[in-house]
């Protein structure tokens, strides 16, 4: 089968189209022949040699897919070959076929073409996950996502609004933050321009959902309403950040950082349970048009350099993927 491979970490040079043999399932897994594939930040990290796939894993990148189950492992009896279906990876996903455990099998969102469902396995359990299964994000409580034009943010502001929730949101344009706007939220904030734990004072936010990290973690802190619960979900502005146990204690406030791709399969938290509970959520608001599905571009999967590229150069709103 094709696939994009790499012999070295580093730049979008390294990345090229060859045959490898193509993965045949356990009894526990699918066999997916691959419509699409989404693009994640993880893809480029990994793509520099700074985010290992966990081990015994694919060292393709990509982290969801979208497509046909092709295959079917001796012990799944939740799928049927020809199954339309998008599934969540932990590495694999930019190649003509890919492997999975049938429990991270979902299937297409009610009007979600096989294309556009390749968006939606990572944000939607990412989000889903952290807004509710770690911070307990509640009806008419403010949360503040950061960056909010990205796959993450786009996704999340709609989750959120349609939870009842009010939501404020930082980018760094007006036009940006105008679709952020078009999307549900209630405060917008420049981050470029503005001190948002400024402009979220006196009262703060009940939850934040942060992908920057260490550059935001002091802010994010001041920024935190009594009672307040800080998620960090990336690393895009750094590893190693202050913190101020005291204003946390002050604030009865909670720190949590929290990983997708390296949970365990089963148990509690697990993303068997994830992609259960997503499903059962989401889906429904994706069914009715509550959510909708934010995809920016899509490119061929020969042209995977330039579409790292495109992502990684901020001008993106909502996801990227690969076509096969």
């Amino acid at each position: 089968m094709r696939a994009v491979v790499q012999s070295e970490a580093g730049g979008t040079d390294t990345l090229r189209i060859d045959t490898v043999d193509t993965p045949e399932p356990s009894p526990t897994e699918v066999q997916i022949k691959v419509a699409a594939a989404g693009l994640n930040r993880a893809d480029i990290m990994q793509r520099q040699g700074f985010y290992p796939p966990p081990p015994g894993t694919s060292d393709i990148l990509g982290m969801e897919v979208s497509g046909t189950i092709s295959k079917l492992g001796s012990d799944v009896e939740s799928w049927a070959l020809g199954d339309e279906v998008c599934a969540l990876l932990p590495g694999g996903g930019y190649a003509e076929y890919v492997t999975v455990d049938a429990g991270l099998v979902m299937p297409l969102p009610a009007g979600v073409d096989l294309i556009t469902a390749a968006s939606l396995p990572e944000v939607s359990c990412t989000v889903f996950s952290n807004l509710y299964m770690t911070a307990d994000l509640q009806f008419d409580e403010l949360v503040l996502i950061h960056g909010g034009t990205s796959g993450i943010g786009s996704h999340a502001i709609q989750v959120a609004k349609s939870h009842g929730s009010r939501v404020a949101t930082t980018a760094r344009t007006a036009d940006k933050l105008e679709f952020c706007r078009e999307l549900g939220a209630d405060i917008l904030i420049n981050y470029a321009e503005e001190d948002f734990a400024e402009t979220l004072a006196p009262h703060g936010a009940d939850v934040i959902l942060d992908i920057i990290g260490a550059k935001y973690l002091s802010r994010n802190v001041s920024t935190l309403a009594v009672g307040g619960r800080l998620v960090i979900i990336g690393m895009q502005g750094g590893t190693k950040g202050e913190l101020n146990i005291a204003e946390l204690l002050t604030k009865r406030a909670s720190v949590a950082a929290t990983n997708l791709r390296g949970r365990p399969l089963p148990g509690p938290d697990g993303k068997r349970e994830i992609v259960s509970a997503t499903v059962d959520f989401t889906w429904p608001k994706i069914g009715n048009g509550d959510i909708r599905p934010i995809v920016d571009r899509t490119f061929d999967i020969t042209e995977v350099a330039a579409a790292h590229d495109y992502l990684d150069s901020g001008q993106a709103i909502g996801k990227v993927l690969l076509t096969l």
